[in-house]
């Protein structure tokens, strides 16, 4: 018998659920039926998926706040901030509707060799995706929703302590009209996960996690010829420049630091600060760091949630031990508390230098790690001495001056400029080197797993 998937309130260390896991063979089959629909889903116009995009948005925020308490239940994100996710999720349905149809439509070519040239993005099947627990709504729909556009079949394998908002979202989509068995939850252990990533009806998987879970599945993937998506980890850098606004500077990254708990794979994390400016910065970013209340997800006034897993607290705790005893130092928190629950404090870490886990891996919680740097080049030349690139800042006054820094400089697949963001379905998210590739939003994510079919007609 294999054992139950089960949940646990990260708040109170207390169990919430039990989920049954499928076998290899009840997965299987579940694979089979999820191919089944994607060949009647695959024959449907555009504009059809569209409107069904457009009642899963509707729905999902009908029931907005069953599925965000769900949310913070299971993970301990602050109830606002789940809210704000099912938001982002219905958006993506907006925007997936709305622009779907056209980046999907046909195009006219006037090959050499032939009287007329066609170009039809057509659906492949089955899509695999493998996702975290940190964004329960907004991983699954970040890749589910523009697949079901392009009109493929979807499988999800959710982190197994947030299984039940994953089955919450396929009652919701199938609420709103797709058809039995398109979305597939699939609730299976790591070798049963294996032979789906093997089974012939699925032709693409996607992974969000960390870049040694992505290194497994690509391999495995590739073996078979079977088409990736990977969104991975990052120590994202921050830079305040010379003549950065440091009070903006230190507020916004004190959020970018401690947003979603500190547990998100494009939180700022290193905070790479000019000697021009790093006193004044260091002064107003601890204070806006002290000022993140640790508390109950679902008291408003709550500053921050508890991490998700015990085991991710030790991690996180070991990184910074680690990161002391190379050197780093202690500028507020980094103690684990007392009492119930798997809360870590916020806290900053300064001198961090090459060799501390805080400066070469991604610390996910709430770890700042401050480098300081001799001037806005040496700035620049820290930010990009990383193995990762999802996303990064820049804080200067100057905006044309950091967005051509940006443009020209930043090895990295997205930049804020004088801001801190997550994600936003008109632009593309994903990264380069250790933080995977493939693209999702922004009209790339239809197209990842789409055959770009070419038609010659003599």
């Amino acid at each position: 018998m294999t054992d139950p998937a089960i949940t646990i309130d990260p708040a109170t260390g207390e169990e919430l659920e039990r989920y049954p896991r499928l076998d290899e063979a009840q997965a299987k089959a579940a694979v089979e039926r999820c191919h089944e629909a994607f060949d009647q889903w695959r024959h449907t116009t555009l504009e059809h998926r569209a409107g069904v995009l457009r009642a899963i948005g509707r729905r999902l925020r009908e029931r907005k706040d069953e599925l965000a308490e769900l949310m913070s239940r299971e993970v301990g994100k602050l109830i606002g901030d789940s809210r704000d996710e099912v938001e982002l999720c219905a958006a993506i349905c907006d925007y997936t509707a709305e622009t779907g149809p056209q980046e999907l439509a046909s195009e006219e070519r006037d090959p050499a060799n032939a009287s007329r040239g066609i170009i039809t993005y057509a659906p492949i099947g089955v899509i695999y995706g493998i996702q975290p627990w940190n964004f329960p709504a907004y991983q699954v729909a970040r890749y589910a929703i523009a697949n079901l556009m392009t009109g493929n079949g979807v499988l999800l394998k959710h982190a197994e302590n947030c299984t039940g908002s994953g089955l919450k979202l396929k009652e919701i989509f199938e609420e709103a009209g797709l058809p039995n068995d398109l979305f597939t939850v699939l609730v299976i252990d790591h070798d049963v996960s294996d032979a789906i990533i093997a089974h012939d009806k699925v032709r693409g998987v996607t992974l969000t996690g960390s870049d040694k879970a992505g290194s497994i599945i690509a391999e495995q993937a590739g073996k078979l010829n079977k088409k990736t998506v990977l969104e991975l980890g990052s120590n994202d850098a921050y830079l305040v420049l010379e003549d950065a606004d440091v009070d903006l500077a230190a507020k916004t990254c004190a959020s970018g630091r401690l947003y979603n708990n500190g547990e998100t794979c494009i939180n700022a994390k290193r905070f790479i600060v000019t000697d021009a400016v790093h006193e004044e910065f260091m002064e107003k970013f601890v204070a806006a760091m002290e000022q993140a209340t640790p508390g109950d997800p679902f008291d408003e006034d709550t500053g921050i949630g508890p991490m998700a897993r015990e085991d991710l607290r030790e991690k996180l705790h070991g990184q910074v031990e680690e990161s002391i005893e190379k050197g780093a130092r202690v500028v507020t928190g980094c103690e684990i508390p007392d009492g119930k629950g798997w809360y870590y404090p916020p806290s900053i870490l300064a001198d961090v230098e090459p060799g501390q886990p805080a400066y070469d891996d991604e610390l996910f919680g709430p770890v700042a790690s401050v480098i300081r740097a001799k001037d806005d080049e040496d700035a620049m030349r820290l930010a990009n001495d990383s193995r990762y690139g999802l996303g990064g800042g820049i804080f200067s006054k100057d905006e044309e001056r950091a967005i051509k820094l940006a443009e020209q400089h930043f090895d990295t697949g997205m930049v804020f400029v004088n801001t801190f963001g997550v994600a936003d379905p008109s632009m593309p998210f994903g990264g380069v080197k250790s933080s995977g590739y493939g693209r999702e939003h922004g009209g790339f994510g239809v197209k990842e797993f789409a055959n770009p079919k070419s038609i010659f007609v003599g």
